[in-house]
């Protein structure tokens, strides 16, 4: 294969925390090169758990100094006792470097228009320069409209829509939500939108996580991601299982891999006292976990929601609402769908409340009965779109080659 018949394409995920990010680019990367025998896809990340995770055949992935955000809003490095600032200017400088050598076809920017703190904008402008098609997709919900105006104006994000990026990508349905419902875009911005639909999820081939064989009956999937913030729906669920009148389904937990190690320790105390309820920290293959599950109940980020409509699952979501109104979003608007139930965190958490909760799953319907169009056409539609792109960047090589030629004769 030589150099121009292969295809290339860079994803670049700024997030250091939580898992939601990393999966989102996984499953686009896996699905683009499954259809596309020539292509080659990097992914650019701050995940310091990208390397727990399996890649198929002409996926790689280049990790970059994790970076987090505190409570207070400042931002600190994850594991280099060095400044910030410094930091920040050595993931820059790997951006950079690695798009120059890696040569992408199409630059796909996971949610921030220009990376963390405007990491990626130099990148961005060199790629434009080469004739790279620059994508930025975005999931169906990003925040509360009265923060994220105010939020992209002060990032000045507007300008990057209008000069540098060529298209919009949302991984939803407007039927759901519209994220940039409330922004003033104008029509040319407009006019680079799609909505793809959700990115369907499938059980991966090998062999089932061992916790499986401990649960040789029908259980409740309880999981919260990566865990960091999933404290209070452990809680809440376990309460339900250690009262007087549990739930009548076995139940497996999943803590997620940031959930901090003495909270787990403290849940699994509990949990070794109940004969109805497992656990696990994590497992990389959480759609398996999930195929088997006769009921979800999750906090529903992104990647959870899609799992739920991939797998068809009876679900109750229990959405965050801090520090982002993403699941709230989300969640109260799948359910008024008809999608999945919902229950808002009302700060009493009474066992009983949870265990009506649960009792009520086995009634609900399921994803399927509700027919959304194009509800879960997201891979195939971006597997479209990337080969209108290709197609396009083919055409502009071709012309630059013939003006080459022409001035040179």
């Amino acid at each position: 294969m030589t150099k121009d018949s292969a295809r290339r394409i860079l994803i670049y995920s700024h997030d250091s925390f939580g898992l939601g990010h990393l999966r989102r680019c996984r499953t686009l990367a896996h699905a683009l090169v499954e259809q596309n025998q020539n292509l080659s896809v990097l992914i650019l990340s701050g995940s310091p758990i990208i390397g727990s995770f399996d890649f198929k055949a002409r996926v790689d992935f280049v990790r970059i100094p994790g970076i987090i955000k505190l409570r207070n809003g400042e931002y600190t490095s994850l594991s280099l006792h060095i400044d910030t600032e410094q930091t920040l200017a050595m993931r820059a400088s790997i951006i950079r470097h690695t798009a120059e050598t890696f040569d992408p076809d199409i630059l796909i920017v996971d949610k921030e228009p220009f990376g963390l703190r405007g990491e990626v904008e130099e990148t961005l402008r060199f790629l434009k320069t080469k004739g790279t098609r620059l994508v930025l997709g975005l999931r169906d919900v990003l925040d509360d409209p009265a923060l994220l105006v105010p939020e992209w104006k002060r990032k000045n994000v507007l300008p990057a829509l209008q000069d540098l990026y060529d298209d919009i990508w949302v991984f939803g349905i407007e039927q759901l939500y519209n994220p940039l419902q409330e922004i003033a875009l104008p029509a040319d911005v407009k006019r680079k939108i799609t909505y793809t639909g959700y990115l369907p999820r499938a059980v991966s081939v090998g062999a089932e996580p061992a916790i499986l064989e401990e649960l040789d009956a029908p259980y409740a999937l309880i999981t919260v991601g990566g865990g960091g913030d999933g404290e209070v729906l452990i809680d809440w669920v376990l309460r339900a299982y250690e009262s007087g009148n549990p739930p009548p389904i076995k139940a497996l937990f999943v803590f997620g891999p940031f959930m901090p190690p003495e909270t787990q320790n403290s849940f699994r105390d509990r949990i070794s006292k109940l004969d109805m309820v497992r656990a696990v920290t994590f497992d990389n293959h959480m759609e398996s976990l999930m195929s088997k599950a006769s009921a979800v109940v999750a906090m529903g980020g992104y990647n959870t929601f899609c799992e739920v409509l991939s797998m068809d699952k009876r679900a109750l979501i229990i959405p965050r609402t801090v520090p982002r109104l993403e699941q709230y979003i989300r969640a109260t608007r799948a359910a008024e769908l008809g999608l999945i139930s919902v229950l808002i965190d009302d700060g009493v958490r009474s066992a009983s409340t949870m265990t009506t909760a649960l009792k009520h799953l086995s009634q609900q319907k399921k994803p399927s009965e509700t027919v959304i169009p194009g509800l879960l056409d997201g891979l195939t539609n971006v597997n479209r779109l990337a080969q209108l792109r290709f197609n396009e960047r083919d055409k502009s090589r071709e012309k630059n080659t013939l003006s080459f030629r022409k001035a040179d004769g």
